[in-house]
């Protein structure tokens, strides 16, 4: 069961600033900065990819325009 939590916008910056820091990660950054660029370009990533991120659930948020029904946090008003 997937409990989807963002909006298509959301997703879409989500899964551009994962590549960007991913890429500034690998290729112009070394050392702690560059692990530290790829992990966070890979968390934004994957949170793009699958639509759902785990501190929106924790908060109770969810930039997601029509309610999936299936969740509880999606059956809240969105608050941004």
């Amino acid at each position: 069961m997937t409990f989807v939590n963002e909006g298509e916008w959301d997703r879409a910056v989500r899964l551009l600033t994962g590549m960007l820091l991913a890429i500034a990660g690998w290729g112009f950054a070394s050392g702690v900065l560059g692990n530290v660029l790829i992990g966070a370009g890979f968390i934004a990533l994957a949170t793009g990819i699958s639509g759902w991120c785990p501190a929106y659930t924790v908060f109770g948020i969810s930039t997601r325009k029509v309610t999936a029904g299936h969740c509880p946090n999606c059956e809240a008003e969105p608050r941004l």
